[in-house]
């Protein structure tokens, strides 16, 4: 049904007012529809707005779609950084977050926060979300270093916040 909105979508050619009015008059499906589209009908940084209510939302589904190609592309590294513990926080794979190898790797704020986000977790004898640990390794490394397995960040189109294909 996703793939259908997203095709709708691009077959209207919608520009941003026109998906910003889809998006703020939408269900959550058209919403996430909106969010999928983006990389594919607004060049710019412009429906920057939508993907930042999408992560001020407790959605998953919409959660996992505003962290797609658009977001990797247009939100700066602090909103960036944000979006990566929205998803900890909500439980979204970080497998969800479009070019995540790459933005993360160097990012020592990232790995700051990510090493706070875990104490507090670990002091409240909670989990820690194995992603974390993996995503703080990438952070922690040198900027332009390569991993195999760390810069292969799959790109997911199911709606399972957790990545599981369905």
């Amino acid at each position: 049904a996703d793939a259908v909105r997203v095709l709708i979508l691009h077959t209207a050619r919608a520009d941003t007012e026109a998906l910003t009015r889809v998006y703020d008059q939408g269900t959550a499906d058209e919403r996430r529809a909106v969010l999928h589209a983006l990389p594919h009908l607004v060049p710019g940084p412009d429906a920057r707005p939508l993907v930042e209510d999408a992560l001020r939302t407790n959605d998953t589904r919409l959660v996992a779609a505003a962290v797609g190609p658009y977001c990797a592309r247009h939100l700066d590294a602090h909103a960036w950084r944000h979006a990566v513990l929205k998803c900890l926080f909500t439980g979204v794979a970080l497998d969800r977050v479009a070019d995540l190898a790459r933005r993360a790797r160097g990012d020592g704020e990232l790995a700051r926060m990510l090493g706070d986000y875990a104490d507090e977790r670990a002091a409240a004898g909670r989990p820690v979300p194995e992603d974390l640990h993996r995503v703080r390794a990438l952070a922690l490394a040198p900027a332009g270093t390569a991993s195999a397995s760390a810069s292969a960040t799959p790109s997911h189109t199911t709606d399972d916040p957790h990545g599981k294909e369905s």
